[in-house]
Order: C-alpha cells, then structure tokens, then sequence
C-alpha cells in the first residue's frame, strides 16, 4: 500500500507550522491510517522513544489534529489510551480546473470532500472569467465552514502543460490565452491563501493515494476525458518529471499513419480515442487505452491501472473490463496476473478531491 510520507513527497506551498518535523508528520500519518492506536504502538512502529512520541502527540493535540478515542480492550495489562485523526481539525479546497467547467470541494483532514459547487466555466473562457467564476465558488464552499482560520489552502489541478514548481501554465493545447499564466500566483492573490498548482492526472493519483486505497508502490492513474493523461507514482512517489511534463499518456504515438492530433502529430492516443468516442465506440476507445497502458507497464513495471474521467465513468464497469482485457492481451504470461484494474472510488470528484490533497499531503510529511 502507498503511505503518504514516501506518495506526497515534493509537495510544496503551504504553511503548515503544525507539523514541525518529519517525526511528528510521521506519527500523525500513522494516526491517520488507524482506527485508533496507542503511544506504545507509535513507539513501536517509528522507533522513537516513549518521551519523543508523548511530546508529539502532546503538540498535535494541543493543535487540535488528534483527540484521544477511548482505551484499548482488556490485553491482560493497562488499557492504553487511544489516539484518532480529528478530520474536522483542519479543512482544504481542491478546484478542478477543467476544458469546459469547474469543480470546487472543501474537504476535511481525512480528505473526505464535505462541500462542494460546480461552475459552469473551465479554462476554455479565459483567464478572466474563469477565475472569476472559481473564486466565488471558492468563497462559497468556505463559507459553508465558518471557520476559515482552519483552512490549510487552496489546490489547483489542471491540463497540462504546466510547472509545478513555478505554477505556470504553458502551451495548454487549444488554449492559447493560457500560455505563461502564472495562475498559482494570480490564484494566491485573489485568494489570500496558500495555493498550489499541479496536473490534473498528478493531483488524481495523489488524491489516490490520500484515500487510504490498497494500492501498490507503482501504479498509474488514467484519466480520459476530453483529453487523455496519466498521473504515475513510481516507487510511492508521485512523478512529475523535472518540467512536470512527465504522464503526457494521450500523446504517445501507437499509429504511424493515424489521424492528425491537437498537438500536431499523427496516431496519438488521445486522437484515435476521441475518433472512437465520437462514432459511439466507448468499448473501442477503451481497448485502446489498454494497450497504451500495457506500453507503460512493459516500460515502468508498475503493478496497477487505476481509471477515472467522464468518459471511463460514463460506463465504469465495461470500461475498466476492455482495459483490464486488452492489458493482459498484450502482455506476456508472467506479467498478465499481477496488473490489477480499477476504477477510482472518488468518482467524478477524483481530481478536485486530489487538488485538495495537494494542501493536505504535507502534513503526513514534512516538507521545507
């Protein structure tokens, strides 16, 4: 299964004075994946002293993040005090800023989405309106909270190409009003908040790993939608690539004299799919994203496909059974049993909840 402090490692933007050092974002994310847990079990399990884990805890609960939940059942010795997440201590937002909408939700600690607002303007009608319209919702969903002082920040995940480092946008295809918009900034300052930028397939697989999900150290996140992307984590680690440009899965070329592409090229993935979607062959279109994903586990070794986007969910089922089909078609008999296929439990919401885990993953780990 992938833990936090090796999946979110990289993350970066928010202040988060809570969580002092790698030690304390350590037992807060053991606490986190519990169903309560002892101070003797979180000695046990970091190896830090009995002292060290009793300050740590001390300092999360006086910040509200742990509560203590009853005591352990009769072991024959002193029943033990039990430690449990608070998920209502802190609360984040996650936008997804789409091609043709927005979603916004508020989620709580555990990353549970308890607000959200639909806007019915994505990046296809400007900067300007866009982010008009994603403010308000914003503004919206932390009005539902009341308590804004509990708000980690805001996570922004969109199209691609981007930099997550910098936070701006560059030649998103079809949207050239956003080439070099530095939208984590513009963002921070309309806001008043913390925000981070990511790919919506980066923040997804994220939000994958947030959910607790038993999934293994490597695996993919699919999303097909009006576009096609994947979001990796290799080795419980998300991966971005040194431009963020890692995971462009739609624009791999599996037909040399296919159709001409947005992007330029001929035979990409993304264009051969849509092609299918648009004649009514969703099970097509499926097929074909199990053989590009069967290309990426021969190319990275990764052991699990999860699928989400509109066009996967509209028929989840049939979906997720053509990829799982057309991977183990076109892997050797080894290899075939071991690649698991899902579907995201989040749904719909899968890139927005995973935006939101953008604010919420450095408090499981501690990062500078």
């Amino acid at each position: 299964m992938v833990t936090m402090p090796s999946a979110v490692r990289g993350a970066a933007g928010a202040n988060l004075p809570v969580v002092r050092d790698h030690n304390a974002a350590l037992v807060l994310d053991l606490v986190r994946g519990a169903d309560g847990i002892s101070r003797v079990e979180l000695a046990g399990r970091t190896g830090l002293t009995a002292q060290a884990i009793t300050k740590i805890v001390n300092r999360l609960r006086d910040d509200g993040l742990v509560t203590e939940a009853g005591r352990s059942g009769d072991t024959g010795g002193k029943p033990r005090t039990l430690l449990r997440l608070d998920p209502a201590a802190r609360h984040a937002v996650g936008v997804h800023l789409d091609r043709a909408d927005a979603t916004v939700v508020r989620t709580d600690l555990s990353g549970r989405a308890v607000a959200r607002r639909h806007v019915p303007y994505g990046m296809s009608a400007g900067p300007q309106q866009a982010l008009d319209a994603v403010v308000d919702a914003v503004r919206a969903v932390l009005a539902d909270a009341g308590d804004t002082g509990r708000m980690l920040g805001v996570g922004i995940a969109c199209p691609g190409p981007l930099d997550h480092g910098t936070g701006v946008l560059h030649r998103v295809t079809g949207l050239p009003a956003w080439d070099g918009f530095p939208l984590r900034a513009v963002a921070a300052q309309r806001l008043g908040a913390p925000v981070i930028l990511d790919k919506d397939t980066n923040a997804a697989a994220l939000g994958e790993c947030l959910s607790g999900a038993a999934l293994p150290g490597s695996f993919a996140y699919v999303y097909h939608g009006p576009g096609l992307g994947a979001g990796l984590v290799l080795g419980g680690r998300v991966h971005r690539g040194r431009r963020t440009l890692a995971g462009e899965f739609g624009h791999q070329i599996i037909q040399l004299d296919g159709p001409v592409c947005a992007c330029g090229n001929r035979g990409c993935l993304e264009a051969l799919c849509r092609a299918a979607v648009d004649a009514g062959d969703v099970a097509g279109a499926a097929r074909l994203v199990g053989i590009a994903s069967a290309n990426l586990v021969r190319l990275l070794d990764i052991e699990h496909i999860v699928v989400g986007g509109p066009v996967a969910l509209a028929a989840a089922g049939r979906y997720s059974q053509e990829v799982a089909g057309a991977i183990d078609a076109h892997l050797p008999e080894p290899d075939r049993q071991r690649v698991g296929v899902t579907v995201t439990a989040a749904g719909a919401d899968a890139v927005a909840t995973g935006a939101a885990a953008l604010m919420l993953a450095p408090l499981f780990d501690a990062v500078p």
